[in-house]
C-alpha cells in the first residue's frame, strides 16, 4: 500500500498543479495573472475572463481534488482507503497551491479542497458550500465566503464525529487554504479607503488671554 499511496500522491500533486487559470487564460489570449488580483482561481478568472471562463475553472479545479480521492478509495479499498484517500485529496490541494508548473505558485486551494472533501465526506463538502454561497452573498467578499468554508470544514468534520483522516484533512486543508488567503486577511482587517476617524466631541481648550 505504501507505494501505491506514494505513486498515488505524487500523481494527485501534478494533477493539482495543472494551472487552469492559466491554461483557460492562453485559450481565451489573457493571462489571469496580470488582471485583478493576479490569483489563478475561478474568482479571478471570472473577473478577467468572463463567467464562461470562471465557471470551467471552477468545474475543472473541483475534479482535480474529486478525481484524485475516488481514485485512492477504488485501489485501497482493501486497506484503508479513506486514509490513504485524505492523503492523496490533500496532495492535490497542496499541488493547486505550490505548483511545479509555476514555478511553485499557483492559486489558493478552494476549489479543490471543495472537490478532495466532496470524495472524502460530501455531506461536509456540501454544507461548506451553503456556508461560502451564503456568507459570500452577504458580505460581497467571495475570500470571506472561502474562509467561512474552511471553518465549517473543521467543525462539521468534529462536530459530525467524521473518521479521523476526515477530519485531519479538513485540519490541514483549511490551514494550507487559510494561509493562502493572508493578503485577503490583511486587506480585510484594513480601514476601508473613505473610512475616517470620530472627530472628537472634546470642546476646544480656550487660550488663556494675553495681558
Amino acid at each position: 500500500m505504501t507505494l501505491t499511496l506514494l505513486v498515488l500522491s505524487a500523481a494527485a500533486y501534478v494533477m493539482g498543479g495543472m494551472p487552469t487559470g492559466v491554461l483557460f487564460g492562453r485559450l481565451a489570449g489573457r493571462d489571469p495573472r496580470a488582471s485583478g488580483s493576479g490569483n489563478i482561481g475561478a474568482t479571478n478568472v471570472t473577473r478577467t475572463l468572463g463567467r464562461g471562463w470562471g465557471a470551467a475553472t471552477l468545474v475543472v479545479d473541483l475534479l482535480k481534488g474529486f478525481c484524485p480521492v475516488l481514485l485512492a478509495r477504488a485501489l485501497t479499498a482493501q486497506d484503508d482507503g479513506l486514509t490513504a484517500a485524505a492523503a492523496v485529496g490533500f496532495a492535490a490541494v497542496l499541488g493547486h497551491c505550490y505548483s511545479p508548473f509555476l514555478r511553485l505558485r499557483g492559486g489558493k486551494g478552494v476549489a479543490t479542497a471543495f472537490g478532495a472533501m466532496l470524495g472524502l465526506a460530501w455531506p461536509v463538502a456540501a454544507l461548506a458550500a451553503i456556508v461560502w454561497v451564503a456568507v459570500a452573498i452577504i458580505s460581497r467578499v467571495a475570500a470571506l465566503g472561502s474562509l467561512a468554508a474552511m471553518a465549517c470544514f473543521v467543525a462539521a468534520a468534529f462536530l459530525d464525529d467524521r473518521p479521523m483522516a476526515v477530519q485531519a484533512f479538513a485540519l490541514l486543508t483549511a490551514a494550507l487554504v487559510t494561509a493562502r488567503h493572508h493578503e485577503n486577511i490583511r486587506a480585510l482587517r484594513r480601514p476601508p479607503a473613505n473610512h475616517r476617524p470620530p472627530k472628537s466631541t472634546k470642546p476646544p481648550k480656550r487660550r488663556a488671554a494675553r495681558r
